[in-house]
C-alpha cells in the first residue's frame, strides 16, 4: 500500500517503512526495517504505528493491524520479555547472506512440517 507511509501526529511526522494489506487476514501489516540489532525501544515505536493505523486507517470490517520488525539480529530473551504477541507485533531477523544449503533445507523442512500441522492456517495447506 505504501513505502515510507507518513504518519502526522501533532507537529511531528513519522514514517512506516512498508505498509501492506493482507487480503486473507483482512488487516494492515506495518513493517519496520532495521539495519542493526534489535532494541526494546523498537517495540514502542511499532506500538505507536499500530495505534495510529488502528485509529485512523483501519476500516470497520478489518482486523487489528499487525506489526513486523525486521532486524539484522534479535536476542530472543529480550523479545520474549516484551510479550509482543499480545500487541500483534513479531520480530524477525533477515539474512545478510544465504546459509549453507544443508541448513536452508533443514529450515525449509521444519517450516513445511509446521505448516502441515497448523490446522488454523488455510493458506499453508
Amino acid at each position: 500500500m505504501a513505502r515510507q507511509k507518513r504518519i502526522p501526529v501533532g507537529d511531528d511526522d513519522f514514517y512506516i517503512d512498508l505498509l501492506l494489506y493482507h487480503r486473507h487476514l483482512q488487516c494492515l501489516v506495518a513493517i519496520d526495517l532495521k539495519l542493526e540489532k534489535f532494541q526494546p525501544s523498537f517495540a514502542g515505536q511499532m506500538q505507536f504505528y499500530l495505534g495510529y493505523l488502528n485509529k485512523f486507517d483501519r476500516l470497520p470490517f478489518e482486523n487489528p493491524p499487525i506489526g513486523l520488525i525486521l532486524c539484522a539480529e534479535a536476542n530472543q530473551a529480550q523479545v520474549e520479555l516484551l510479550d509482543l504477541e499480545r500487541d500483534n507485533i513479531r520480530v524477525a531477523e533477515y539474512l545478510t547472506k544465504l546459509p549453507p544449503l544443508e541448513v536452508l533445507r533443514e529450515r525449509l523442512q521444519r517450516v513445511m512440517i509446521w505448516a502441515k500441522g497448523n490446522k488454523s492456517s488455510k493458506l499453508l495447506r
